[in-house]
């Protein structure tokens, strides 16, 4: 098992399921969504419409692809499914690219997003889904959420049902501690969990490493929001001098080195920093800048 004091070798690729080969940085569709007027804080964007800059958000998509990125996350929850219809509009027939998608969250108005197991309701959600992006199976379809109010049995066995139907490749949980997730293999195979995980963010730790030690990937969400740790003469921006890179691609870095099955998910409505993402499969770090960068995560 990988600790967070020992950085693996670092590869460009890793696997999901198994039989899926992707790029180690990836996009993360979140943001890719109208931001209101005014709002300097793109945490707290509500996440209700596509872009209104539509040709914009598909090229941005399109190079994303042409950068070398393959694989694209997002949900049925973002923006309504727009979303997923985007996405489809952009990459559709998805030439080397995997599309992930995720059920089990409702939006009744901009300001809340409620967990929603019901197993009908995830079935259904898939089979809109599939329609969106203009597929008869989902590579890699994601429980967004576990909801307690429906046994883990019944929402994974939805899951599972449509697998079994050949219209889901390999199913993946989000947001799950190391206790739900071997809860969850035993119900159903999985071959990923996406959970927030950066520098600065460390709670999930023990699912980085559970993740690693039985070749689950490890999808990262907000994987470069290192706050205070990348101001100008912090730690973070000493070792991405030193490498001759920016703080975010050497935060992204960090995350490479972390796991051997570890996905960085960074979204983006930028193309340069698109560009600055992707340039971090190019950063290099020696151990002992590693170690330096690992402790400072530590120390939050």
């Amino acid at each position: 098992m990988t600790n967070s004091t020992t950085a693996p070798a670092s590869s460009p690729v890793t696997g999901i399921g198994g039989d899926l080969t992707v790029t180690r940085i990836a996009y993360g569709a979140m943001r890719l969504a109208e931001t209101p007027a005014g709002l300097t804080d793109l945490m707290q964007a509500p996440i209700w419409r596509a872009p209104q800059d539509r040709a914009g958000a598909v090229a941005l998509l399109r190079r994303a692809v042409e950068l070398g990125v393959d694989l694209i996350d997002t949900a049925d929850a973002y923006s309504l499914g727009e979303s997923e219809e985007l996405i489809a509009e952009a990459l559709h027939p998805y030439d080397g690219v995997t599309v992930a998608t995720k059920v089990g969250v409702v939006r009744p108005s901009p300001g809340e997003w409620v967990t929603q197991g019901h197993p009908a309701y995830l079935r259904q959600q898939a089979e809109l889904a599939l329609r969106r992006l203009r597929v008869e199976r989902l590579d890699l379809l994601q429980l967004h959420r576990i909801d307690p109010e429906y046994p883990l049995a019944d929402q994974l066995g939805a899951l599972r049902q449509l697998q079994d139907e050949g219209k889901v490749r390999h199913i993946g949980l989000s947001e799950v501690t190391v206790g739900e997730l071997r809860a969850a293999r035993e119900i159903a195979d999985i071959a990923s969990v996406q959970n927030v995980y950066n520098l600065s963010e460390r709670g999930h730790d023990d699912v980085v490493d559970y993740a690693a030690a039985h070749g689950i990937a490890f999808l990262a969400y907000f994987p470069v929001a290192v706050g205070a740790h990348a101001a100008e003469g912090g730690p973070v921006a000493e070792v991405a001098r030193e490498v001759g890179a920016t703080p975010a691609q050497t935060a992204l870095a960090w995350l490479l080195h972390r796991s051997p099955t570890l996905v960085p998910l960074p979204g983006t409505r930028s193309p340069a920093h698109l560009e600055e993402n992707t340039g971090a499969l190019g950063v290099r770090l020696t151990d002992a800048q590693y170690a330096r960068l690992d402790a400072i995560g530590k120390q939050g």
